[in-house]
């Protein structure tokens, strides 16, 4: 990770009580950690401390990071940004000489997903994915799951997850949904045994359980205008059950982008995460607009799985106030959605003549009230965007 505090600051903050240095370490941002570590005797003895690595790790896993890969070019050296609401600025997870000795000169990354010290990446020109984790140097190749070899293009975003083992462990595992003859089918991958395994999920209607549970995960199987297929399987069992909500709201062409919205012909995109649906309208401002297959956000919903899994049910809708903070022309759009301890936080990211724009907003389940996330300024002027995600926060080893 690189982060480049000024050296004055540094030396200025470790003459301070050391309770007060303890207080605001432990509210900081990993790459600052390991960045003060290197500088002072006191902070190293500090974070090696078995108590405060507990209370860091415990703190730092509930927070919540977005994770961004760009790239320019094949031979541009592989650094995921990431950001987090402790600090104020981006973080650069430099991994481009971990991934040398097992990615072949020219190969196409994707990056899927990630959780806690784990990052995703597929491979489009192989057709594999590989896990790599910054912060103990490790680099794992996933065998291929039993639908064998995938390029980028086949991973969903909404149908996918990833769950980090315990602190320290090493260990995930990897799920996705895929329709498998006309079958919504659960597979997942352990690190611990380095296998898959795969499972059809249960067509019996699904209970109020298998919807309200908070410890259950929910990948979209297949979304069409109307109608969904989800699979919920609890985070400690494998008897994944089918939910199939169907969309009652209104569909004004009966079209829709699922993830990804590129040129002017569908002005409905739907971004899915953890059993929700951001339903995102757009539309031109002018008629120039039309001709030029320019839009503007005008409308953004958030949607939940009803209580018995059969309908989409409305939730909120974002103030026109915010969405006057973030109508800006676009061409192209892409997001990504996650639910993290009764907040939903959604990311919108915008190209327009080819420099792109990041949107955070969140909506807090519990006090019904949306907000718009700010995040510091990010150039990606000239850039691929490869991937974006929301993850848990990185923790010491």
């Amino acid at each position: 990770m690189e982060s480049r505090p000024n050296s004055t600051t540094v030396v200025g903050f470790s003459l301070l009580p050391s309770e007060l240095i303890h207080y605001i370490i432990i509210r900081l941002a990993l790459p600052d950690i390991f960045h003060l570590k290197s500088v002072n005797k006191f902070i190293t003895s500090l974070i090696a401390d078995q108590d405060f690595r507990r209370d860091y790790n415990l703190r730092s896993s509930s927070s919540t990071w977005l994770f961004v890969y760009k790239k320019r070019w094949h031979r541009d050296p592989v650094v995921v940004h990431g950001f987090t609401r402790s600090s104020e600025r981006w973080f650069k997870v430099m991994i481009g000489d971990l991934l040398k000795p097992v990615i072949p000169p020219g190969e196409d990354l994707y990056f899927l997903t990630a959780s806690g010290n784990f990052f995703l990446f597929a491979l489009n020109c192989s057709r594999e994915v590989i896990s790599v984790n910054p912060m103990t140097k490790n680099v794992r190749k996933i065998p291929h799951s039993p639908l064998g070899p995938r390029g980028t293009s086949s991973w969903r975003r909404s149908g996918i997850k990833l769950l980090a083992g315990p602190t320290g462990s090493g260990q995930f595992r990897f799920l996705f949904a895929e329709m498998v003859d006309n079958s919504p089918t659960l597979f997942e991958y352990d690190s611990r045994t380095n296998k898959w395994k795969s499972t059809i999920a249960s067509e019996s209607v699904a209970s109020p359980s298998c919807i309200e549970d908070g410890d259950r995960i929910f990948l979209s199987a297949s979304n069409g205008p109307r109608r969904s297929i989800v699979i919920s399987v609890g985070i400690d069992t494998n008897e994944p059950v089918v939910v199939q909500p169907i969309f009652s709201g209104v569909v004004e062409d009966g079209e829709l982008a699922v993830g990804f919205s590129w040129g002017s012909v569908i002005n409905r995109l739907h971004i899915y995460g953890d059993g929700r649906m951001l339903i995102v309208r757009s539309g031109p401002e002018s008629v120039d607009d039309v001709n030029q297959g320019i839009r503007v956000v005008k409308v953004v919903e958030l949607w939940g799985l009803g209580s018995n899994g059969r309908q989409w049910a409305f939730v909120s809708r974002v103030p026109n106030g915010l969405i006057d903070e973030i109508k800006k022309p676009y061409g192209v759009m892409m997001g990504c959605l996650e639910e993290r301890q009764g907040t939903i936080g959604a990311i919108l990211m915008s190209n327009f003549e080819g420099v792109w724009d990041i949107v955070w907003l969140s909506f807090d389940l519990e006090k019904s009230k949306w907000a718009l996330e700010p995040l510091p300024e990010f150039r990606m002027e000239g850039s691929n965007m490869a991937g974006v995600t929301f993850s848990s926060g990185l923790t010491i080893c």
